[in-house]
């Protein structure tokens, strides 16, 4: 008896909407930039990250890397911004503890591509690029901000410049040791790195309240929702002790 030759193993295709086409290609761009900077990405290697073929990279990015490493960029901030957002239940301290947990996850998940965006000095960065990167951290000052009782919706108090200068500060810091910790090598652990930078922000908070009432007044009340075993309450028993010894600092009473 003659055997039939068995048919060939074919893989179903599915033809993808153009969203999810999008979406695909982008997913594998980002997973390219997050690993190298964009000058070194070529189409070629989206093309074949997606399973997909150079023209119909193009097709849908017909700018080319610049136009797919912007839209990727874009793609990465939202959820660079999406880390910032957290629900307005618990001391604040602990809520920012939660922020800079996803916001260093998202650091170390992305590494060299996070480093390329923040120093710049590629060839794809041009003024929509910059814009999406100042983007982000305006968004994420305004979140800070939130939690500290000052907000631009109905009913909220705007935060004065003294207050948003040091947020702003102090989003400048969070990137400024984002970078030296991928320099070192991601030490200390991140959850180092998150108590301090949680440490740096109640410092310079009341630093800047010894000077601006709007600031002292946002410590009064922040003080009230903190707990004596969160981060506020450990750095308290730190610095109290010390704040002691420096007693004979103040003016006779």
């Amino acid at each position: 008896m003659t055997s039939v030759p068995a048919a060939p193993v074919t893989r179903a295709y599915r033809r993808l909407g153009v969203e999810e086409r999008r979406a695909q290609l982008l997913g594998a761009a980002l997973t390219l930039f997050a690993h190298r900077a964009p000058d070194d990405v070529s189409i070629d290697e989206v093309a074949v990250a997606a399973g997909v073929s150079r023209p119909l990279v193009y097709r849908y990015f017909p700018g080319g890397r610049q136009q797919l490493y912007e839209a990727a960029l874009g793609s990465a901030a939202e959820q660079l911004t999406l880390c910032f957002a957290e629900p307005a239940v618990g001391p604040p301290t602990e809520r920012l503890s939660r922020v800079l947990d996803r916001y260093l996850g998202f650091v170390d998940q992305h590494d060299a591509g996070f480093s390329a965006l923040l120093r710049g000095g590629s060839v794809a960065e041009t003024s929509r690029t910059s814009a999406i990167v100042d983007g982000v951290r305006r968004a994420a000052a305004e979140q800070i901000l939130l939690h500290l009782g000052r907000g631009t919706g109905p009913g909220q108090e705007p935060a004065g410049p003294r207050l948003r200068m040091m947020v702003r500060t102090w989003i400048a810091a969070v990137e400024a040791a984002s970078l030296i910790w991928l320099d070192e090598e991601k030490q200390p652990t991140a959850a180092d790195l998150r108590g301090w930078l949680v440490d740096h922000l109640i410092a310079l908070l009341a630093v800047t309240a010894a000077s601006d009432g709007e600031s002292a007044a946002v410590v009064a009340a922040l003080v009230d929702q903190e707990t004596a075993d969160g981060p506020a309450g450990r750095l308290a028993a730190l610095v109290v002790p010390a704040a002691g010894r420096a007693a004979h600092l103040l003016p006779p009473g």
